[in-house]
């Protein structure tokens, strides 16, 4: 697979992940304020906010690879 479409590609991943995580997070604390207190939003959120992290890493690392006509020497 080309750079040039595997970069296409791997935008629309991180862009479907990005929704996605943020809806997730945003349900979960929906549900978890209460329980959660004024002290423990800021941690969850610190978390959240950090969590997205390694799978953005891993789509990354994928667009970044050397396509088939890339010359590596």
């Amino acid at each position: 697979m080309h750079v040039r479409t595997r970069k296409l590609i791997g935008t629309f991943i991180l862009l479907a992940w990005v929704v996605f995580y943020a809806l997730l997070v945003m349900a979960i604390m929906y549900n978890a304020a209460r329980r959660f207190g004024p002290v423990g939003e800021p941690v969850f959120y610190a978390l959240a906010g950090i969590g997205w992290i390694p799978v953005a890493m891993l789509v990354v690392w994928w667009m970044a690879k050397p396509g088939p006509d890339d010359d590596t020497a």
